[in-house]
């Protein structure tokens, strides 16, 4: 690839939680825009998540903190919880519409859209982000049963690259992923903006969340 294509990085939060919890792995942020920095000329790096606003703790709030202050572009949107048919709880929050808006601006300003999403219904962006002179390379994983990614997102794409085979450059050690214990009395908490929120729902990250994302106690994400 040219150091001079302009390239821009749309993540799909649940989708590629997903993806690599199928793939029995975990990414590590830090390496993932180091790798695409080094392919292209990065610039942007979007991030879509719903959370749940009227949790007294979130724990994806201190992964939303470290990305916002580490090069990534950051959007939310309070997800809906409802209960289904047979009374089970259910939370719902696509972010796709917000997705192909931010695109569709961008694509003026971009030669290289990378998806990081298997959502079939992501063809049509691709589409039309194609139509508009921006080639599109889609991430997702064709190794697991089923398959995250639909046929028909992969068939649009330009490219598409194999989550699997890109885990060695931007996944974590497997060695990384054991919980690092500290006393709760240090002073490695997350920087957290305040985003109306208080302190108390600002607490360092979860042993699960940094086994799940790559989010070490320290405030910092491993680099493997």
């Amino acid at each position: 690839m040219s150091a001079l294509q302009r390239s821009a990085l749309f993540i799909d939060g649940a989708n590629l939680y997903a993806a690599t919890k199928a793939l029995g792995a975990d990414i590590d942020y830090r390496r993932l825009l180091k790798e695409f920095q080094s392919r292209d000329s990065l610039l942007r790096a979007f991030y879509y998540t719903a959370i749940i606003e009227d949790q007294e703790y979130s724990s994806i709030r201190p992964l939303i903190d470290w990305l916002d202050y580490n090069g990534f572009r950051v959007v939310t949107k309070p997800a809906k919880e409802f209960t289904d048919s047979l009374g089970r709880r259910k939370v719902k929050g696509n972010m796709d519409i917000e997705l192909a808006i931010d695109a569709l601006e961008l694509a003026p300003r971009i030669d290289h859209m990378v998806l990081f999403s298997g959502d079939g219904d992501f063809r049509s962006l691709v589409d039309a982000m194609q139509r508009r002179g921006v080639r599109v390379t889609v991430v997702s994983t064709i190794q697991t049963q089923p398959a995250m990614i639909s046929d028909d997102l992969r068939r649009q794409a330009d490219e598409f690259i194999d989550l699997a085979h890109l885990l060695p450059r931007i996944g974590r050690d497997p060695g990384e992923r054991s919980t690092r214990h500290q006393d709760n009395r240090g002073s490695g908490d997350l920087p957290t903006r305040s985003r109306g929120e208080s302190p108390e729902r600002s607490a360092r990250p979860s042993a699960a969340l940094e086994s799940r994302y790559g989010i070490r106690q320290d405030g910092d994400v491993s680099e493997n």
